[in-house]
């Protein structure tokens, strides 16, 4: 036993999902060595997040650090395998697929058979009832291809195979977000109850997945480059402990991120060479006079990934 290795020992588990009720072993042999005075450091890794998650608030509450290892950011590509930020807005994401990077079709069947299928099925199918699996792959299909867009949920609703209503799609992207996969951010409003009503924004967990629903001639376009772009600007956000990511517009003027953290807002306009309409910043600012303006560019999102809070506490 690992306990017998002596005081501060360090135990890691990988795939910890995989042993049937795990978070009640896990908690009966915790504190089985409290009682015996062995203080382990124990790790839990596992590919199942939904499964790691209930088993966390189900017997471990109060007695565990969460530590979520998301998607390859560009930083990580770039050192591990010499990604160019355009070649990263393509292929980025998952580092397994990287030795399928420009074969279109294998890595395509990769992405889907290895990744999202498997996501999708082992983790969300497995943990979570579904009225319509097949329905269910479709609709992240279709939220898939409007990378940082805003989109109604009767919109995404209309372009379903099936009947239903807004709350099955609303149920769908929860799901989504649970396994990381997929995020969706509220229009920012003073009110929360407003907020919480508005359209949602669709945030990709990784740009891969934009290549995967719509293909690399259009994420390669200009138009295709600047949504999966500003989309992953928005992920970075999202990944800000403690941050909370909105968007906002007010007819024609629209700041493409809010965000609030530590008491200060900041409006994130993401420019990637896309045409849109100008003058959201300003508009936002008449009303949040203390908000700071931020810029991220195509130059300078190296620096912004790779530590967003500096970045964004140096425009203060």
């Amino acid at each position: 036993m690992a306990s017998s290795l002596g005081e501060g020992s360090l135990l890691v588990i990988d795939e910890v999902q995989r042993v049937p009720d795990w978070s009640k072993v896990i908690k009966g042999l915790w504190d089985r060595s409290l009682r015996n005075k062995k203080h382990l450091k124990v790790v839990l890794l596992g590919s199942s997040s939904l499964s790691i998650q209930r088993g966390l608030s189900e017997s471990l509450a109060g007695r565990f650090e969460l530590t979520i290892v998301p998607h390859w950011g560009f930083h990580e590509c770039q050192r591990e395998f010499n990604f160019t930020l355009d070649e990263w807005l393509i292929w980025g994401g998952y580092p397994g697929a990287e030795a399928y990077r420009g074969q279109d079709a294998r890595w395509r069947s990769y992405l889907t058979n290895s990744i999202v299928d498997a996501v999708i099925g082992r983790d969300i199918l497995t943990q979570k009832v579904v009225r319509n699996p097949a329905l269910f792959r479709q609709a992240f299909a279709i939220a898939c291809a409007y990378p940082a867009q805003d989109i109604s949920y009767s919109k995404l609703l209309g372009q379903l195979q099936d009947a239903g209503n807004t709350d099955l799609v609303k149920s769908y992207l929860e799901l989504y977000e649970g396994a990381f996969l997929l995020f969706s951010i509220q229009k920012y409003a003073r009110k929360l109850r407003i907020s919480k009503s508005s359209t949602p924004k669709l945030i990709l967990g990784c740009p891969a997945l934009a290549n995967l629903a719509l293909g690399i001639d259009y994420v390669s376009s200009s138009e295709g480059r600047g949504r999966v772009f500003e989309s992953a600007v928005g992920l970075d956000l999202l990944r800000i402990s403690g941050g909370e990511v909105f968007w906002w517009r007010d007819g024609d003027d629209e700041v493409d991120f809010v965000f609030k953290m530590q008491r200060k807002l900041f409006a994130v306009e993401v420019k990637s060479g896309r045409r849109k309409r100008t003058g959201g910043i300003e508009a936002f600012l008449k009303i949040e006079k203390s908000a700071v303006p931020c810029f991220i560019t195509l130059e300078n999102y190296s620096d912004f990934s790779s530590d967003p809070v500096k970045f964004l506490l140096e425009r203060c």
